[in-house]
């Protein structure tokens, strides 16, 4: 039921949407040259796949998990795309292929390791990962790895219907504060 939820809610979204896409696509040409991001991130089962983002960091940012980036790597629009998570709705396009859920886990790298091993331990990558999820609302990010795999395994054990609605709510209302940055 969530894939189906998942999916036409990310088509819809989308379509919706798209105006938006179009116009974050044209800025970004201009702030960076290149406004779409594509990334190798661990999925269900950790297989990779390529997550996509508009791009926030200037393009000759080194490939590292959100809070081991130096502030000073985020442009003056991807600073406003990541206050309004605007640069999360490409990835939409990876709900509706089925590689993501709108709520889940948030995707990490391959080179996080200690957050792999706490994850894998728990049982994490059982599941798709999310857009968003019970630790983005609750600011939880990866430089904490025991805890954020400790809260993504309880989110997992008891996620329901209401809760799936209500992380993207909140996520879209403005809870959570997105991923952290190195000051």
């Amino acid at each position: 039921m969530i894939r189906l939820l998942d999916f036409f809610a990310a088509f819809f979204g989308l379509l919706l949407l798209s105006p938006v896409f179009i116009v974050v696509t044209i800025i970004g040409i201009f702030d960076t040259g290149l406004p779409i991001f594509v990334q190798t991130r661990v999925g269900r089962n950790k297989k990779p796949f390529k997550l996509i983002k508009f791009r926030t960091m200037s393009v000759e940012t080194k490939s590292v998990a959100s809070h081991l980036a130096s502030n000073a790597s985020i442009t003056k629009l991807g600073n406003f795309l990541r206050k309004t998570k605007i640069d999360e709705l490409p990835q939409l396009i990876n709900v509706v292929k089925g590689e993501m859920s709108l709520v889940g886990p948030r995707p990490n790298l391959f080179n996080q390791e200690e957050l792999i091993k706490e994850r894998d331990a728990l049982g994490v990558y059982d599941v798709l990962p999310g857009v968003t999820g019970l630790a983005q609302v609750q600011n939880i990010d990866m430089s904490t790895p025991a805890l954020l795999a400790k809260i993504d395994k309880q989110m997992i054990d008891r996620l329901t219907v209401k809760d799936y609605f209500k992380y993207i709510i909140m996520t879209v209302t403005g809870s959570g504060s997105g991923d952290a940055i190195k000051k």
